[in-house]
Formats: structure tokens, sequence, C-alpha cells
């Protein structure tokens, strides 16, 4: 008889919006006169840039001919938006990148989920507490967790807390790690960390032999001059940290699936002879094995949206979704909440009121005012007593949904 991967069986039984959809399927089912309100989930609900998909015809019409027809591509991604990326999101930045460094996927959720792939499955793994789910449970089916305790922290996993009493600037580890994940602007709680906050964990990580893995996801969404867009801002960061990044919410490609992960030369980690061997090299070496590449159609949808008709369509976009995050920062504190980011990012992190847990005020919003939320405590123990708003629905959407909680008596 075949064996399985025990890790996965230590996994709780439901991903976090998996069970959000069940509660949701439910309560529809008993209610199908109700109209629900989804500001839970991050997908976003804007058009393709039209840039982008009138790019993405043009490739369509090229498939249709042999002479301009492309099969397999390269697994790192085509050099034309490799360029594109490094001259506009990193050129721009004042920081230098070559186009080899960057390995373009279907997203940052599959290169976070699958980059430890290459990396030991001895090694100590850090996370700030709340956390995107992803980061935990890729290290569960790598084996790097250990086991879940009752307060559903994994015993081998650092955790570095994040509330509104420490102002959600995570602790450097007070046990040494070895793989370190940093999101800012961070999902869930939207909130960011300074150049000098950064600087602190890069040093951190060039002093410990540490890796960081940083999601910048989000990076788009930042509107304050002292928020870096890249840990590449930062010096040092080049031989100790690997970026994330994606065109699902900058671009609206979340049902097309594009993203790229920065993998620097200088990065490296040891053998087990303690030999220096470059991540860049064992990445790719991954890549060539496990991925294809990403369709040709999506990397010329992708490469316009650096086009300047593009990078408008794009900022017009992201300025709507961050008008909707201040209509509902702006009604949510007048109703007497407590909401934190909204500002550099499209999530809002609100405290439950009255001591409330998540999943209580979850049931109670969904049946009370019919909006759905996404319970704080999904994300880590340290989420526990806060709710995750997105600001990604329709703007008519957000205002129904904050002027059905401004009148609900809680």
């Amino acid at each position: 008889m075949v064996s399985v991967n025990e890790n996965f069986i230590k996994l709780p039984g439901n991903y976090l919006f998996s069970e959000v959809a069940k509660r949701v399927s439910a309560f529809k089912a008993s209610h199908p006169e109700v109209r629900l309100i989804r500001l839970g989930i991050g997908d976003v609900t804007r058009p393709l840039p039209q840039a982008s998909v009138e790019a993405m015809h043009r490739a369509v019409d090229e498939m249709a001919h042999a002479e301009s027809f492309h099969g397999y591509g390269p697994e790192q991604g085509y050099d034309f938006l490799r360029e594109a990326i490094v001259r506009h999101d990193f050129g721009e930045l004042g920081i230098g990148l070559s186009a080899d460094e960057i390995f373009v996927s279907d997203g940052a959720k599959s290169d976070t989920g699958n980059f430890t792939d290459i990396l030991g499955s001895r090694n100590t793994v850090a996370v700030t507490d709340p956390v995107y789910p992803v980061y935990v449970d890729s290290n569960v089916m790598g084996g790097r967790a250990g086991g879940l305790l009752s307060d559903r922290r994994w015993s081998d996993i650092v955790y570095l807390p994040c509330t509104a009493e420490n102002a959600f600037i995570p602790e450097l580890p007070k046990r040494r790690a070895d793989i370190i994940y940093l999101c800012y602007p961070n999902n869930p709680t939207g909130t960011t960390l300074t150049r000098a906050q950064l600087k602190e964990w890069v040093d951190y990580a060039l002093e410990n032999g540490s890796l960081i893995l940083f999601d910048a996801a989000y990076e788009a969404f930042i509107s304050e001059d002292d928020v870096p867009h890249s840990i590449y801002e930062i010096e040092g960061a080049r031989g100790c940290a690997v970026e994330f990044r994606s065109f699902s919410k900058t671009a609206g490609f979340t049902g097309v699936r594009c993203g790229y992960t920065v993998v620097p030369k200088e990065v490296s980690g040891t053998d087990g002879q303690g030999n220096r061997v470059p991540l860049h090299r064992l990445w790719n070496r991954r890549q060539c094995t496990k991925f294809n590449g990403t369709s040709y159609i999506t990397q010329r949808g992708a490469e316009a949206v650096y086009s300047p008709e593009g990078r408008k369509q794009v900022r017009e976009t992201i300025d709507y979704y961050m008008g909707n995050a201040k209509l509902m920062c702006d009604t949510l504190r007048r109703a007497g909440f407590n909401v934190y980011g909204g500002v550099n990012s499209p999530y809002l992190w609100v405290k439950t009121p009255d001591g409330i847990g998540s999943w209580e005020f979850f049931d109670r919003l969904l049946r009370d005012v019919h909006v759905v939320g996404t319970p704080g405590v999904g994300f880590g123990p340290s989420g526990e007593g806060y709710l995750r708003f997105t600001s990604f629905g329709s703007r008519e959407d957000c205002r129904e949904a904050m002027d059905r909680i401004a009148a609900w008596k809680v």
C-alpha cells in the first residue's frame, strides 16, 4: 500500500477561506432572499487594464498563425517581460537587478509556497502573527512546523506577534530563525514598516545568516514616502532576501495568473558540509523541473501593464480601491470601531467590539447585516479579536456595507 506524506495529515481540516466559503454558503442556502456583500476574500472586482486586454488579444492572434505561434516558453519567463520588470519596478527605485534574477510565475502564492522546496527541512521558520496562512501551511507540509499545540500555534515555528499593543511592529526573534517571512504592506493587517524598521530585519538576517522571504504583493498600494516598495531599497538585502511580486491585485490578474520572484545571485544557503550554495541556481533548477512557464499570452498582458497607457489604467484602479478603503475606514471609525491599515494597503484590520471572538463577530456580521469579512484568528493566534475587510468590492457595495454596519446595534 502506498504511504502518504503525513505532514499533510497534521493540517487542520479546512483552509481559512474554505471555512469562510462554507459558512457563507450555508447561510445563503437558508436565506436565499438576502443580498450578501462580500468584503472578506481579497479578490479584485475591477476589469483588466485595457492595455493588457489589447495586448492579450494581439497575442492570441499571433497564436493563430504558424509563423508567429509560440509553444513552450522559457521556464524563467520571456525576456521582454523580465526586462520590463527590471526597468520599471526596480530601476525607477534606483535598484540594480539583472533580468536573469527575475523568475516569472503564475503568482506569488505559488512561489511563496514552493520556494521552500529548495530549503532544508531542519531550518527554523519565523512568521509574523497574524500571517498569510500559506506561509505556515506550506512549512507544515514540508515538515518544519512540528506539532499543533492547543493554542493553535505550531511547536517548531517562531511566532512574532503583531497587535495594537506593539503598533503591529514585530520584534526581532529571541530564538534564532533561519527563514523569516515578511509581508509588507501586510496581509492581513494592512500595516507597514518604515525603511528604518525594515533595515533592522536586513541587519538581523545578515548577522545571523538568515533568509528573508519578502512578500511585496501589495507594494503598488503604498502612498507614504517612508514605506519601502522593495526590500532591495535596504542596503545589504541582496545578500539575504528573496522578493515575491504579483500582478494579481495591482493589475487585476487574479483570474489570469502572473507574478514573479526575485532571486539575487548573491543570496545563498549552505549544504551539509557548510559550503555556500547560491539559491539562484537551485530555484532555477527547481523551476526547470517542475514548471513549464507562464503562458505567452499572459506575459504579453503583463508586459502591457508597464506601457504608458497600462500604468495610467493600473493607477486609476488602485486609486479606486483606495477610495473604497478611505470610505470604509472613515465610516467604521465614526461607528466606534478601532481600524488599522487601509492607507498603504487595500486591507482594513478591525478590532472586534466588547471582546467578541473573531468567528463570533464574523457570524453576527453575516447574520445581522449580511456582510462577509474574514475572521482574524484564521490568520494566527494573535489575530483573535480582529476581523479583516478588503476594499476590492465595488464602490456601491462598499458604501452599502458600511451603511448597514453604521446602523447596526452590535
